[in-house]
């Protein structure tokens, strides 16, 4: 089993002087510029390929992690439509399904970077892992995270971190791109308790796999997208999983229909504000759409790797046909669009550490 790398030795590192400034930089005003944001207290500009020695610790366990215990199991996985369980536990063991989680929460209390480290070196190996892995850190324990009250976080995010996969339920059958056109339905019962929650959920990540369901429904259906309220549950509440969906890729990842039927979720179990829930949601996706630029990297760098080591193997004329100056070309057109990929990714999740807006600005 790999050390808890991020539970432990990260934690214990004495931080740098460019780490210290690095994290400086990082409570900064988000009136920054880009330029500002990503330079140390020196004249030479600090590249996006400046890590803390937490996020490269990271980046090697990780890397380790996929290449030596995921990577023997992609194919099976994959044939078989099934996220190997023990994976699941070495991703629990390895502290990577709590990236952000505060140490007394049993999480690992690293950066956002981090994350997206963690999710671009699993997708680079096997995008399905990613997939869990993303979903899990950067949606479900961030909205716990950032909503939630301080019993929420008590109650749910040590189990997160250590021991159950979480899952995002927001898109619906009549709602996908129109996200807040939701129909599943949150109506306050007659003690005032509980709610009672009626509806279905559609291409749900994580859900097979999952123990905690972060649930988005309506409580007043007459306020429109207003009326929207996150609520976290648990799968023996009454979660049914009624279909697993057929996938031409990533298959090893869940993507299912969710069906809840009078399911009973008390009134504290609300995460955030009634009704607010869709202010939620767009925070969240937004932050979350920098996890799957990461798992895009993680796997356009994969298939790279792959495509130039047959491309040495593979002779032709004498030689490996990667020795031709025309396969030249295009290998180095592809490095560098996914550099190009890359280095976008990681200054958004600058900015976001830096909570800058994620959006266009001036450098």
């Amino acid at each position: 089993m790999l050390s808890r790398v991020l539970r432990n030795n990260s934690r214990l590192l004495r931080p740098t002087a460019a780490s210290l400034r690095f994290r400086a930089l990082s409570t900064t005003p988000a009136r920054l510029n880009v330029q500002e944001i990503t330079r140390p207290a020196i004249d030479t500009p600090l590249s996006l390929w400046n890590f803390t020695e937490e996020e490269d610790m990271l980046r090697e366990t990780v890397r380790r992690f996929a290449q030596d215990v995921i990577g023997p199991k992609v194919r099976e996985m994959d044939e078989k439509e099934i996220m190997d369980p023990a994976i699941i536990q070495g991703l629990f063991d390895n502290g990577l399904m709590g990236i952000e989680t505060s140490a007394d929460l049993s999480g690992s209390e690293c950066s956002f970077t981090s994350a997206i480290i963690a999710v671009e070196e699993l997708a680079r190996v096997d995008p399905s892992v990613a997939v869990l892995c993303d979903v899990h850190n950067t949606l479900v324990n961030t909205v716990i995270r950032l909503y939630g009250s301080p019993e929420i976080q008590q109650k749910w995010l040590p189990d997160l971190a250590t021991c159950k996969v979480g899952s995002f339920c927001l898109s619906e059958p009549s709602a996908g791109s129109d996200a807040f056109a939701l129909q599943t339905t949150a109506k306050l019962d007659s003690s005032g308790d509980f709610y009672v929650l009626n509806g279905s959920k559609m291409w749900i990540s994580n859900s097979a796999e999952a123990e905690t369901f972060l649930v988005f429904a309506n409580v007043d259906p007459s306020k429109g997208y207003k009326g929207i309220t996150c609520f976290i549950m648990s799968k023996d509440m009454g979660v049914e999983i009624a279909k697993k969906e057929a996938k031409l890729g990533i298959r090893a990842s869940s993507t299912c229909l969710l069906n809840f039927d009078d399911v009973k979720i008390p009134k504290e179990n609300i995460v955030g504000e009634v009704g607010k829930g869709y202010k939620i949601a767009i925070e969240i996706l937004n932050e979350g759409r920098i996890g799957i630029a990461a798992q895009m990297i993680g796997l356009a760098q994969g298939a790279f790797d792959k495509s130039l080591e047959y491309a040495y193997q593979r002779k032709q004329f004498g030689k490996p046909v990667g020795e031709f100056q025309g396969m030249g070309f295009q290998f180095a057109e592809v490095a560098t669009e996914i550099e190009a990929a890359r280095l976008l990714t990681y200054n958004a999740a600058r900015l976001k550490a830096c909570q800058a807006l994620l959006r266009k600005r001036p450098c």
